[in-house]
């Protein structure tokens, strides 16, 4: 055995050096590797130091490794584009930096449809009990009696389900439009439960908030291309105001 393997020295180093760079690498399908192949030395290790292979370490090994594969499998198929609900894939690019494990949370906790009349989704001053995401079509929004239409893919009720205040603006769903809408109890609940989705969603909507304020500060000019037309003057006075929600 001694002609094939490492010598049980050199098996227990290089099963610690493969353990302490899964530690000092950041993304965890790597450190599960790394780990995993550091039990394998230890295993190694483990069946050559002795006269006798050690059984009672080498099992507890084993079921750790057995342990980090299945973890391994799951962050595997969270990341997996298999993943995405077919039912949703169309709009999965705008949600790009959702894993797509989370993704599909996200979905299966929301309800997408499309508005057949107008109505209204958020009343300013009152407490926000939903979060929607446009698909298509636009809204109309009233913030401090000023009024302004907001495009299709943003968010809708964030800054109330972030903060836990009231909504900051009222606003209008137009005929035609598509949206999904999700209970925020059921998703506070949900980012309670899982902390990676949680930062996943986080993530998205401060992306959203980001685009809102980098749109808002935009110059007004004629030639403003329509999905950046709700960044005209309405908008621009609402700059150093709390994003319409």
């Amino acid at each position: 055995m001694a002609s094939y393997f490492p010598d049980p020295q050199t098996s227990v180093f290089i099963a610690g050096g493969f353990f302490v760079l899964g530690y000092l690498i950041i993304n965890q399908v790597m450190l599960r590797v790394m780990v995993l192949i550091g039990t394998g030395f230890y295993v190694l290790y483990y069946a050559t130091v002795g006269a006798a292979p050690l059984w009672d370490a080498i099992y507890a090994s084993l079921i750790m490794g057995v342990a980090n594969i299945i973890g391994l499998l799951g962050l595997l198929a969270r990341r997996s584009p298999l993943a995405v609900p077919r039912a949703h894939r169309d709009i999965y690019p705008r949600f790009h930096d959702v894993p797509p494990g989370d993704f599909r949370t996200l979905m299966r906790l929301g309800q997408r449809y499309t508005v057949s009349e107008r109505v209204r989704v958020t009343n300013e001053s009152a407490p926000g009990r939903k979060l929607f995401y446009i698909i298509k079509g636009h809204a109309q929004a009233q913030k401090n009696g000023r009024r302004f239409t907001l495009p299709s893919h943003i968010f809708i009720g964030e800054v109330a389900f972030l903060t836990g205040r009231n909504s900051s603006a009222t606003v209008w769903l137009e005929a035609g439009a598509e949206v999904i809408e999700w209970q925020s109890a059921d998703l506070r609940a949900a980012a309670a439960r899982r902390m990676r989705f949680k930062l996943a969603l986080e993530a998205a909507i401060s992306l959203d908030l980001a685009h809102k304020v980098a749109a808002a500060i935009l110059p007004v000019t004629p030639d403003l291309p329509p999905e950046l037309a709700f960044a005209t003057a309405p908008l621009a006075t609402m700059a150093n105001h709390q994003s319409p929600r």
